[in-house]
């Protein structure tokens, strides 16, 4: 027996054989008599293999994001004082604070846009320290919180100039 055989690749492969089987003057004993016969037997094979493999295994999927808490606080008109349900969003955020151990917190103010963009940006302000003055009045230390102005940018409701939009006047506070 010889052969051959070449990986073409992980799952094709091609192969050739040759064989030879015989034996030096056979014979039978049969009831009419002794047979004699010749018995060579040449054999030429070709083959081709091909593996069937199941296909790679995806990725697995990335680590979802995960979007640090936040919480909104919203505003009379031209105010920056907190009312009852802004102090109660207010605890709810220290509490997330609390959970969380060594975070930060960012206090970003926001108005709508009616009012000078001077006046706005102050009173955004004012209305972020508010919420850092109550955040520390629920014991978050006054260290890990950061406040923002931002006026009439990042409007939550589009809206046209001098435009009194109730969701524009907030305070998003970020746990992060």
């Amino acid at each position: 027996m010889v052969g051959v055989a070449y990986n073409v690749s992980e799952q094709l492969r091609f192969m050739v054989e040759g064989r030879y089987v015989g034996t030096t003057s056979p014979s039978v004993n049969t009831p009419f008599g002794n047979v004699s016969f010749q018995n060579n037997n040449i054999l030429a094979l070709a083959g081709v293999q091909y593996k069937f493999v199941s296909p790679p295994a995806a990725p697995p999927p990335p680590p979802p994001m995960v979007t640090p808490p936040s919480f909104m606080v919203f505003f009379d008109w031209d105010r920056a004082n907190l009312s009852a349900q802004a102090l109660n969003t207010i605890k709810q955020a220290a509490g997330a604070y609390k959970q969380k151990g060594n975070a930060r917190i960012t206090a970003t103010g926001h108005t709508d846009t009616s009012g000078t963009e001077a006046y706005n940006m102050a009173l955004s302000l004012r209305r972020a320290n508010a919420v850092k003055d109550a955040l520390v009045r629920e014991g978050v230390p006054a260290t890990a919180i950061a406040v923002v102005g931002r006026g009439e940018q990042g409007l939550l409701v589009q809206t046209g100039p001098n435009v009194r939009e109730p969701q524009n006047r907030r305070v998003e506070i970020v746990i992060q």
